[in-house]
């Protein structure tokens, strides 16, 4: 698979549509919801592209799919993911074990609930390391406090004995990043990385995924609601709105000259700092009208 430039892309969906099979309740019929609808995109090496939308506009249903890490009920119904041109859509388990935590890292928005509160913060980055490398557990362990520091983490040596409750929250997403980058990916995906942590921290994390990207020239996808991260660390800017794509372009010239409506809302709505006098302005609404994507024409370029 190909990027927008006919080059090979480190991930890319083409037309994926995500259907999620919901059970019958007490007064309801079983009923099927479509999350994601032919939905296309790509990421090149080094690029980091950002996944934006309300809750509920499919963003982390986008995620799952990419990942081949949808719930049992719910299955991509068309399109394929291509990671450095192979198709991994709907690959068996067994084969899918080979790419997870390995070609693809994941990080999730809570690292207290994706980190296993019995094991120690080493044996959780060395479980993902030999998962994939054959070593000792002594040089497993070696590296897992090199990941530590690389992470900048202080005192990585000590820390690796430690249990998740016995760190902060930016501590433990430092941990999740460790262990997403152990076997050098081609593409990380995260999702919400730095919702719960306060904005000094998310700064930290954020310009940590940055150097990493830099030295390493791994791909991210990152999925986020928050414009002002959007704006600082993406290249590129998928928006999405009830499970499709909007609009697509370029970081800088999307957010300054939206062609998209939604798009358009979505910036009006952000807050504003409370100026120097007076009251803040209220924030603006987004209609719950619905929104057609933009025809392939009238949409942004994306970087060459």
């Amino acid at each position: 698979m190909t990027d927008e430039n006919g080059a090979v892309a480190v991930l890319a969906a083409h037309g994926i549509t995500v259907q999620f099979n919901v059970p019958a309740t007490t007064g309801a019929p079983a009923r099927t919801v479509v999350a994601v609808e032919g939905l296309d995109l790509s990421v090149g090496r080094g690029e980091t592209l950002a996944i934006v939308g309300e809750s509920g506009s499919g963003k982390s249903a986008t995620a799952l799919a990419l990942t081949g890490l949808l719930p049992p009920n719910a299955v991509v119904t068309r399109g394929e993911v291509g990671l450095m041109g192979e198709r991994i859509t709907n690959l068996p388990e067994s084969a899918m074990r080979r790419i997870w935590g390995n070609r693809v890292g994941l990080i999730f928005q809570d690292p207290m609930s994706a980190l296993n509160p019995v094991l120690t913060i080493g044996e959780q980055i060395q479980e993902a390391i030999l998962a994939h490398r054959p070593m000792s557990r002594a040089a497993a362990r070696a590296q897992a406090e090199a990941l530590l520091a690389q992470v900048k983490l202080p005192d990585p040596a000590h820390r690796l004995d430690d249990y998740p409750h016995q760190l902060s929250g930016g501590m433990r997403q430092r941990v999740m990043i460790a262990i997403a980058i152990s076997n050098h990916p081609d593409v990380l995906i995260a999702d919400e990385p730095t919702t719960a942590l306060d904005a000094t921290v998310q700064m930290e994390i954020l310009s940590l995924l940055k150097d990493i990207q830099a030295k390493s020239g791994m791909a991210i996808v990152l999925i986020t609601h928050d414009l002002g991260v959007v704006a600082r660390w993406a290249d590129r800017v998928v928006v999405m709105y009830g499970g499709r794509k909007m609009e697509e372009g370029a970081t800088a010239s999307l957010l300054l000259n939206p062609s998209h409506p939604y798009t358009r809302a979505l910036i009006a709505a952000r807050p504003s700092r409370r100026p120097a006098t007076g009251r803040r302005h209220r924030l603006s609404e987004i209609a719950t009208t619905g929104f057609a994507p933009l025809s392939p024409a009238s949409r942004t370029e994306p970087v060459s």
